[in-house]
């Protein structure tokens, strides 16, 4: 039987552990063609594709992310093949299967929750060799009526195959994410996850993880992203896979977990600041709203204090990213409240902070809860709120417009000087910094329209300039440092008006060429000729201390900046006073 798993990722660089579950479980008695595309390909192409296959079952894995485009796919593709089995699964369809089902008359099958087992029961029946009646967790149209066949047993999760050693994988693993589990479900009960719904923790066999993260580091895995819902559930479980991690690494691979920070002990972080290589590690931790009423509320509990104490060693360890995670409209969370909430986060000073707004999802609590809480919300994936009954959606938007710059100058990490500065010396909150430049950014209508890097800084001067509480001689020269230190090569045009005057500057240079020492030892050493000079450093005024800057102070000193710009390396920076040419 010729079978085809498709899904539509978000992006390219994902995959679709799902899919490669299911071909895993289903072999030998059948071998499925994996087939993945991304929600921004035509649906016509993706039918094309999967048609040309000639598949007698299609099989699609359903997240908000991609059910919309998937039923288009679905449409079109009963249209071209009407004789071909489509069967949905994944959690976008695993609840209120009823509704699915009468909505897109086109699916044959939906398989709810955990697949693997009726995923192979299923197509065990369409080959002709097991009942219908049978088949576990499965839900189906008969007569226009909804037939559910009851959920079988969970999966012993240690005897699972290994879906992580398909061969037509191996040329792709060093491009894209591969993402791996070690354990399903999750301890918790936060009533906006679905990971709420399956009660208790079940680990798949440590030493066969072991061994497929040997093969994926083998075949040039770069990016291996744990899914595990709280991977540091279990202290010493955790303990024996970072070990396992640090002794047997590759250079160049990174690997990426879910933590819970709170939970996470002291000697825990110890030990991976003493012993992780640098980069080796990265942190996701969801911390979704510091106001104790709204945890309560929606079941999450959660000590802050504990949690601050693991991002701040973890932090000031320097050896692995965190990436934090907040959502805007939870119940009770005002626009006060949720202020409150990013400035108690920002304060820790993640790499990440990500500000995502509240998904009503289908089968969570507070999907039931909605009219409780007032939620006014899109019936439609990815169920997004508009507001509820303490935030407006005024309040919504305004929130939108500070993450939409929070994106582009903090995550992004183009301006960390200059941002840290604004934040920490000029506005009063660091939200409020975010908050009225995106409304500015709004203003402009530069969210209709494109930007290059130097976009960024000219709005950001733009903004502070009107805005006035911003001292421009520093935060100008803080904007040369963070630009100049995103090139490999000296800008042909800088995005600032120009500055010195070329009889002025050429003096300065003769002063550099004569004694190199001017611009510091560590220029000195580069021992340049005259024409590399000229040709590789840029001179620019400059107003701040340099070596007070490396260490994140701000301090006024007159003077100009030289940036010495090498091919495949960071830019050299040195810092000539004033007086030293004069």
């Amino acid at each position: 039987m010729n079978i085809v798993l498709a899904t539509l990722n978000a992006k390219y660089i994902h995959t679709n552990l799902a899919l490669r579950c299911l071909k895993a479980s289903v072999q030998p008695e059948f071998n499925p063609i994996i087939s993945e595309y991304t929600i921004k390909d035509p649906s016509f192409n993706i039918v094309s594709d999967i048609y040309l296959k000639k598949p007698q079952v299609v099989g699609f894995s359903c997240y908000i992310w991609n059910i919309e485009e998937t039923i288009k796919v679905v449409r079109l593709l009963k249209k071209v093949s009407p004789e071909t089995i489509i069967v949905l699964g994944g959690p976008e369809v695993s609840y209120d299967s009823n509704y699915w089902l009468r909505r897109i008359e086109e699916i044959d099958y939906i398989v709810m929750g955990e697949g693997e087992i009726s995923f192979k029961q299923l197509l065990l029946h369409l080959d002709g060799n097991l009942p219908l009646k049978d088949v576990l967790g499965i839900c189906y149209m008969q007569e226009d009526k909804f037939v559910l066949h009851p959920q079988g047993p969970k999966i012993d999760l240690r005897e699972m195959p290994s879906p992580y050693r398909f061969e037509e994988d191996i040329p792709h693993l060093s491009k894209r994410i591969t993402y791996i589990e070690t354990s399903r479900g999750c301890p918790f009960s936060c009533q906006f996850c679905l990971s709420s719904i399956e009660v208790g923790v079940r680990y798949f066999n440590r030493e066969k993880v072991k061994e497929d993260i040997r093969y994926l580091m083998d075949h040039d895995a770069k990016i291996i992203k744990f899914v595990d819902r709280t991977f540091n559930i279990s202290r010493s479980y955790a303990m024996e896979m970072f070990q396992f991690l640090i002794d047997e690494h590759r250079p160049g691979v990174v690997f990426q977990f879910e933590i819970t920070a709170d939970i996470m002990r002291p000697e825990v972080i110890q030990f991976l600041n003493d012993n992780a290589p640098a980069g080796l590690f990265r942190f996701e931790i969801g911390v979704q709203s510091t106001n104790d009423l709204t945890n309560e509320l929606v079941k999450r509990k959660q000590n802050f204090a504990k949690l601050t104490r693991t991002v701040t060693m973890v932090k000031e360890g320097g050896k692995i990213a965190q990436h934090l995670d907040l959502i805007a409209g939870l119940p009770e969370e005002d626009y006060t409240s949720f202020k409150q909430t990013f400035n108690d986060v920002f304060a820790m000073g993640p790499e990440e902070l990500q500000l995502g707004f509240l998904k009503l999802l289908r089968g969570t609590g507070l999907r039931v809860q909605a009219e409780e809480y007032g939620y006014v919300y899109v019936d439609q994936a990815p169920y997004e709120i508009f507001a509820n009954n303490v935030l407006s959606f005024d309040d919504m938007l305004r929130i939108k417009q500070a993450e939409d710059v929070l994106e582009k100058y903090w995550n992004d990490h183009r301006l960390d000087y200059t941002v840290g500065y604004l934040v920490s010396e000029t506005f009063e909150t660091p939200f409020d910094f975010f908050q009225d430049f995106g409304t500015y950014w709004e203003l402009k209508g530069w969210s209709r329209i494109g930007h290059q890097l130097e976009d960024l800084f000219k709005r950001l001067e733009e903004f502070l300039i009107q805005d006035g509480r911003a001292n421009m001689n520093i935060v100008r020269s803080l904007m040369k440092f963070d630009y100049l230190a995103h090139h490999q090569f000296q800008p042909r045009k800088p995005y600032w008006e120009k500055e010195m005057e070329k009889d002025a500057q050429s003096a300065i240079y003769r002063k550099i060429i004569e004694n190199p020492s001017i611009a510091g030892e560590s220029f000195a050493q580069l021992q340049l000729h005259e024409r590399e000079v000229y040709k590789q450093t840029l001179l620019v005024p400059f107003s701040l201390d340099l070596k007070e800057l490396t260490q994140e102070h701000v301090v006024a000193k007159d003077g100009y900046l030289l940036t010495f710009f090498k091919p495949g390396q960071a830019p050299q920076f040195s810092f000539i006073a004033k007086e030293q040419v004069s």
